[in-house]
């Protein structure tokens, strides 16, 4: 049931306002970032803190790696405009998954943005089934997974299974680094939509990496909910913006 205070975009989807932010629920059982929750980001609320966990000792991390976009081509997916490099992956992305990437700063990026947008219940179980499954690991893995199921299946009415949701919209548009090495990687993600009024809401989500079985995995966020992982902000200010930042 929509609520008194939520509206409509045309395909149905519904974005729900908490004060001055607001988030789509379209990206996954957490993440377009603020990504994060039950379809595609939903913004915690703003005394909500994000919580780090350490995939690495601090003195194997590289605090903030310089990366080039030369050769990014910037391609849409189901209305999100996604980074592909054919330097840095995804290499496979064969039925609307998205797999393959480098050992590298870069392809630690791509990793983190492909997997926790395609971890969303927005695009159906035929996608962020096997995204969690074989691309998101930890502990909170199955609850990741259990959340998503039950907000894909309270979303989709009477859509067949596996049926995608619609549109996502949301703008990634900028990123830090909290530490990157070969074998670990953490970053927070800002993601935009639409606000009241024509005000522009903004969430950075902190997205953490393992390299596993010769990928990127992404590590579950705390209990299975993006919500301990992310937070209202008011600008990008302070953040490496991307190219498609804005589009």
């Amino acid at each position: 049931m929509t609520r008194a205070n939520d509206t409509k975009s045309s395909d149905g989807v519904v974005w729900w306002r908490r004060g001055p932010v607001i988030a789509a629920s379209v990206i996954g059982g957490g993440v377009l970032v603020g990504l994060v929750a039950p379809p595609v980001f939903r913004t915690p609320p703003p005394t909500t803190p994000v919580i780090v966990r350490t995939t690495a000792r601090a003195g194997q991390m590289v605090s903030a790696p310089q990366i080039s976009f030369a050769g990014v081509a910037w391609r849409d997916y189901h209305g999100v405009l996604l980074p592909y490099s054919a330097e840095d992956g995804p290499r496979d992305t064969a039925a609307d998954l998205a797999s393959g990437f480098a050992r590298t700063p870069r392809g630690a990026l791509l990793a983190a943005i492909h997997i926790a947008v395609r971890a969303n219940a927005q695009w159906g179980s035929n996608v962020f089934g096997p995204t969690i499954e074989r691309q998101v690991t930890g502990p909170d893995t199955s609850a990741l997974l259990d959340a998503t199921r039950e907000a894909y299946e309270q979303l989709k009415g009477r859509r067949p299974d596996g049926a995608v949701l619609g549109r996502g919209y949301i703008v990634l548009e900028a990123f830090r680094w909290q530490g990157y090495s070969p074998e670990a990687a953490s970053l927070d993600l800002v993601s935009a939509g639409p606000g009241d009024s024509d005000v522009t809401a903004r969430a950075v989500t902190r997205l953490q990496l393992q390299w596993q079985d010769g990928d990127w995995r992404l590590l579950a966020p705390p209990g299975g909910t993006w919500a301990g992982a992310a937070s209202p902000i008011d600008s990008p200010d302070g953040y490496v913006p991307l190219p498609n930042g804005g589009a």
